[in-house]
């Protein structure tokens, strides 16, 4: 019995849920109105995995709770450099949304505004630098983020694509750095 707990626990790791927003919405009806709510909730588990969902209900422990399962079951994995940062910038869009998101230096801590800062809060990143360039609607936000982060690559994908090494590729990523840094100073 021992056994099947221990292995229902490594089965099912534990989430960090983060509530990004909490929306009235209304239904005209006949005689007034209907008020619900709607809720948006990112989950991740701090190692590189999180989801998002949204769902709505008549109360708000009800439309939280909806939208929490709804984001455990969209989890997906991202690539993390040194368990710190992404590997490399990508540019992630959805409808009018746009966003940004560069790899940054040790040290940077999560350069981002509302909605993305929770996404890498529960990513587990510690390092980026994020910018939101259109639409500031969390719902757009979040859902550019989780676009840009899933077309993310680590080098040994990029590595079998082109038969090469993971050597040679990152190798190339930290000279071409290096290059800059000389020629600026």
């Amino acid at each position: 019995m021992a056994q099947a707990d221990q292995i229902q626990e490594r089965e099912e790791p534990e989430f960090i849920e983060r509530l990004v927003g909490i929306n009235r919405v209304a239904k005209v009806v006949k005689g007034g109105r209907r008020f619900g709510f709607a809720a948006l909730v990112v989950v991740g588990d701090g190692k590189g995995r999180f989801g998002y969902g949204h769902a709505k209900s008549k109360e708000v422990p009800d439309a939280i709770r909806k939208a929490t399962e709804q984001a455990k079951r969209k989890v997906i994995r991202v690539p993390l450099r040194e368990g710190r940062t992404i590997h490399h910038d990508v540019k992630g869009r959805d409808g009018a949304g746009r966003v940004l998101l560069r790899s940054a230096p040790q040290g940077t801590g999560i350069i981002a505004g509302g909605p993305m800062r929770a996404v890498f809060e529960v990513l587990g990143v510690q390092d980026i630098v994020a910018k939101a360039i259109g639409s500031n609607n969390p719902y757009s936000m979040i859902n550019a983020t989780f676009e840009a982060l899933k077309s993310m690559q680590n080098p040994r994908q990029v590595a079998a694509r082109r038969g090469k090494n993971v050597k040679d590729i990152v190798s190339n990523r930290t000279t071409s750095r290096g290059d800059a840094a000389v020629s600026e100073g």
